[in-house]
């Protein structure tokens, strides 16, 4: 018959216990060896001129009612090369793209009635991987957070609209010195006549020749 475990003796249960951890020097490989692998969010070429905490709605013009996108950051990226802007909302948990357009010469904020932490603004938006007309509204955890947004967004849209005038000039003034290049003069009355008067000269040359 088994002896009760509380009636072994001391010695006995220390040895079982340091069976129990010891150490046999096995190593187990892995089954699989995962390799790192270099992630891109689209943002590598471009410098964050404002990085906030928000939640995001968008106007459900069917059901003609507000519908929430998403809680998580919203930014304002600016192109190194192109100085071009765009607006790009995430969401925090699944970073699913839930805003993704260009800030323009005609973006407009506006408070959103009865709210001083959230603002309205259209926009043609292309977070859905097509371009769509939307209505967005933003809500910031503060008054001074709304503010900041569209303050930087109402400075961005101005700037946007003087770039645009600028390269509109360039393009009329190139296009102006093109036409200019391209006229060909006509000429004169007297260089026609000289031209008309040039032979007969010639032929009386001839004729006492």
């Amino acid at each position: 018959m088994a002896e009760p475990a509380e009636h072994r003796p001391a010695e006995e249960e220390e040895a079982a216990a340091a069976g129990e951890d010891e150490d046999t020097g096995a190593q187990v490989a892995p089954i699989v060896k995962l390799e790192e692998v270099a992630v891109t969010t689209g943002e590598e070429d471009e410098d964050a001129l404002l990085d906030m905490k928000a939640k995001l709605y968008r106007f459900d013009k069917e059901g003609n009612q507000w519908k929430e996108r998403g809680t998580g950051t919203v930014k304002l990226l600016k192109h190194k090369d192109t100085a071009k802007v765009r607006l790009v909302m995430r969401q925090a948990k699944t970073l699913k793209i839930c805003a993704n357009h260009l800030v323009v010469a005609t973006t407009k904020m506006q408070e959103h009635a009865g709210s001083d932490k959230s603002c309205v603004w259209h926009a043609l938006d292309f977070a859905d991987g097509e371009l769509k007309e939307e209505m967005f509204a933003i809500r910031f955890g503060s008054v001074e957070n709304c503010k900041k947004f569209k303050d930087t967004v109402e400075e961005i849209a101005e700037q946007q609209g003087k770039s645009e005038e600028k390269e509109n000039d360039e393009v009329s003034t190139a296009a102006s010195d093109l036409a200019q290049k391209l006229t060909v003069a006509e000429p004169s009355k007297e260089e026609n006549a000289e031209k008309e008067e040039a032979p007969a000269s010639d032929d009386k040359k001839d004729a006492k020749e």
